[in-house]
């Protein structure tokens, strides 16, 4: 093959590297513009498993690297004055310039052709005399501008400055120093690369950077090569205790908002992305080096085992983009934390270190278990002094308090719809399927949205409270799960809306009645999505019909048993289609602004709160984000939550989206716990609300890393219950817990025990005459201690 690479960094030479060692008859020849000893940064990191693929493929240049390694297994976080290390992480980290060199003449071996100083030819040039075009010219990549209309790429620049810098301190691990300032909070991402120095990554939300003055030098065009260097002496006295008389080291060291880099595809014709060119991944959570040669490595191996090129390609972006859309994810999430970063200061100093490291949701509580049990076992302490409760015990199963309603643990079984009503009236199926869930240990059980009126209904099988028939039967479920159980159960009242009229989910999930269909209302005649049906505008009399319509479900709530009540004001139903721009385009008191938007629903939760009993706990569910461009944000959300919860509301129920048929959420697991986080933080905490958060919850470690890290006060599982009514028993067993956070009933208690299988039944001879010292386990903390002349460096 005759393969042009444009760009000489690290993944383009690697993937040289490469495709020279499968078949020297390979003619490739690399452009960069830049010098060969030109390089930006300072060390990069990589993970054991990168490195294990970089050992398989290429032993000359993995034992180059090796030579040149810092390597370390702890994290030490500081804040508030005090330093925590939590161990059993594995890094490996050196120079940016080394590796360059390291990769440049593995190159030359391999008889690569490289031109240095050189700028490419056009790429419709090379791809008419090349078999392939590698476009590995970094996130600004002019081939990838070149043809937008194909790659369709997506630029998404995030809220805080970051400046690349070093420092001649060298650390003995990776450093996080998160400093509060009178500006607001700025963090240090540090760590060893060399005997000789560390990378020193400053970075902060950019209206604390505007309040720090920093925006001084805003309007500067710094050239290719020269720092900042006024902001760079600025930062050098902010952060001169942790430098600790040590110099600031700048190499085109400037002020950059981090941008994530996605496209739709990777590859035109014969030319294909690889590294920041395809996507970037932010800094918080690795290397876009370590991304890049990851990406050569599998651009490698499918040019091998594939004679056609648009074969090869394809197979490239099919194996490779999984992975990388899992770490854009996490990197989305730990990049959105530090930007928030400011609304944990108050964070009690253990839990906000186990915050920080399970950020991206990769690191959860049992990994940290068995990384650096000491640490997860002062994160337990922690959680449960700050609890004010005596026993330590894994958090889902700690109780928790509601208003006047004590909950044995923290797991909530989701309202769940199963459209099996007739008039509105729940039947044995009920009865079996929430009363089932009630034996399976959950603390709080919910109904499904039961419809405050015929008309409120989603499908002809949804369950209602607008007859004295319907109560009853919902009090002959509510006294079942209490005599058979000691969870709580409660209500979930709400109103269709525009949404309402539609068929079964099985027979068509938000499609329109076929017949006996019936009006449907809403703030304005703005349809659910093509196809639905066009509301009526709901005028005064409409909305005070409905509002009793509430108040009288909430009555016949109370007199059918149930121990919490939640407004459904989520998910483009009635009251949730107010609280949206996207449904509610009126131009009276009740549209337009959030303020008006907000006036009908806190009127109907008023008057249900007028009507609740006051000792019984209220909730309300949210949509927080609209997941569209014009729709609510989650800073919306938190000012919405914040107007409920000052409206008397004890808890907050957090959940996102189906405002509109056209939304693009961001599936993922746990996706939606960030936006609860950031309610409990922003109000909901200080109010003494509660804070659930659901989506995508569907193990008992998430469970315990959303709550251990303050993100929720509660967990609702919905899919997770169906796949497994007896979930939290099971988690209980997982977990050898035996407390009061979790009660077999007593028909039960024989299955306390995971069943033997034959994978339990098996027990492993001694195999081996001399143990591997290799194979020992590794100790919790190891340091990055290089030696100079038998002293330390340092």
């Amino acid at each position: 093959m005759k393969i042009a690479i444009v760009g000489g960094g690290p993944g383009g030479l690697y993937f040289a590297a490469l495709m020279k060692q499968l078949d020297p008859a390979h003619q490739v020849t690399v452009w960069e513009r830049n010098a060969p000893d030109d390089t930006f940064g300072f060390g990069v990191v990589f993970s054991d498993e990168t490195l294990g693929g970089i050992e398989n493929a290429d032993t000359v240049v993995a034992g180059a690297m090796a030579e040149r390694f810092a390597r370390w297994t702890d994290i030490d976080i500081h804040f508030k004055g005090e330093q925590t290390t939590v161990g059993g992480q594995g890094f490996a980290a050196m120079g940016r310039k080394e590796l360059l060199e390291i990769l440049q003449r593995r190159c030359a071996q391999l008889d690569v052709d490289l031109r240095f100083r050189t700028t490419a030819p056009d790429v419709e040039e090379l791809s008419a005399q090349y078999d392939l075009v590698l476009a590995a010219d970094g996130v600004n990549s002019g081939i990838r501008n070149r043809f937008p209309e194909v790659f369709e790429p997506t630029l998404d620049p995030r809220k805080s400055k970051f400046m690349w810098l070093g420092t001649d301190l060298v650390f003995e691990a990776f450093e996080f120093f998160v400093k509060e300032t009178e500006w607001g909070v700025m963090q240090i991402h540090g760590y060893p690369y060399s005997d000789e120095g560390s990378t020193f990554i400053v970075e902060m939300h950019e209206d604390v950077w505007r309040a720090a003055g920093f925006d001084a030098t805003e309007d500067q065009v710094f050239p290719p090569g020269v720092s900042d260097e006024e902001s760079v002496a600025r930062v050098a006295e902010i952060f001169a205790e942790e430098l600790a008389g040590h110099a600031v080291l700048t190499n085109n060291s400037k002020w950059i908002n981090f941008t994530t880099v996605r496209n739709e595809s990777w590859r035109h014709g014969n030319v294909v992305l690889l590294g920041d060119a395809a996507h970037t991944a932010h800094f918080s959570i690795g290397s876009g080096t370590k991304l890049a040669m990851e990406d050569s490595l599998a651009l490698a191996a499918c040019l091998h085992e594939h004679p056609e090129v648009a074969d090869a390609l394809e197979a490239y972006e099919t194996e490779r983009r999984p992975v990388v859309e899992s770490t854009q994810r996490a990197a989305q999430a730990s990049l959105e934390w530090f930007e928030t970063i400011g609304q944990y200061k108050d964070q009690e100093r253990v839990q906000f270190c186990f915050n920080l490291l399970t950020r991206s949701r990769r690191i959860t509580y049992d990994n940290l278990k068995l990384r650096d049990p000491g640490f997860a076992a002062e994160v337990d302490r922690a959680f449960a002094a700050e609890q004010g409760l005596e026993q330590v015990a894994p958090a889902m199963f700690q109780p928790y308090r509601i208003g006047n309603l004590q909950l044995k643990n923290r797991v909530v079984v989701s309202p769940m719809d199963m459209y099996s009503a007739v008039d509105g009236v729940p039947g044995d199926f009920h009865l079996v399927h929430l009363g089932g869930k009630a034996m399976g240990g959950a603390g709080l059980v919910m109904t499904e949205m039961v419809c405050v009126s015929a008309a409120g209904r989603i499908t002809p099988g949804c369950t209602g409270l607008w007859t004295d028939e319907q109560r009853d039967s919902w009090g002959r479920i509510v006294d079942h799960v209490h005599e058979r159980s000691t969870a709580a159960i409660g209500a979930q009242i709400g109103h269709s809306g525009r949404k309402g009229s539609t068929r079964l989910m099985w027979e068509g999930i938000d499609q329109p009645l076929p017949e006996d269909n019936w009006e449907t209302v809403g703030p304005s005649a703005v349809p659910y999505g093509e196809g639905s049906a066009v509301p009526r505008e709901m005028d005064r009399a409409a909305m005070d019909e409905v509002k009793q319509q509430f108040v009288d479900a909430a009555r016949r709530a109370a007199e059918a048993g149930f121990d919490l009540l939640e407004v459904h004001a989520a998910h483009g139903y009635l009251l949730s289609s107010f609280l949206s721009p996207v449904a509610n385009h009126r131009a009276d008191e009740y549209g337009g602004s959030l303020e008006n938007r907000l006036r009908y629903p806190l009127e109907v939760f008023d008057a249900v709160r007028a009507e609740w009993p006051a000792g019984k706990p209220l909730l309300v569910r949210l949509s927080a984000v609209d997941w569209l461009p014009d729709g609510n944000t989650v800073e919306d959300a938190a000012e919405i939550a914040g107007a409920f919860i000052a409206h008397g509301a004890d808890g907050i129920d957090v959940s996102s989206g189906q405002i509109a048929q056209d939304e693009k959420p961001q599936f993922g697991r746990s996706y939606q716990t960030p936006f609860a986080d950031v309610i409990r933080h922003r109000v909901a905490q200080e109010a003494g609300a509660a804070v659930i958060a659901v989506g995508a919850i569907s193990t008992y470690d998430d469970v315990n890393s959303i709550l251990l890290a303050g993100r929720a006060d509660l967990c609702a599982l919905g899919r997770t219950h169906l796949y497994d009514p007896q979930w939290t028993l099971h988690a209980a067993a997982e977990q050898d817990y035996r407390g009061p956070g979790v009660d077999w009933p007593q028909q039960f208690r024989a299955g306390r025990r995971k069943p033997p299988s034959a994978r339990t039944d098996a027990v492993r001879p001694r195999l081996s005459l001399v143990r591997d010292p290799l194979a020992e386990e590794q100790p919790t903390h190891v340091r990055w201690t290089p030696q100079r002349m038998g002293q330390p460096v340092g």
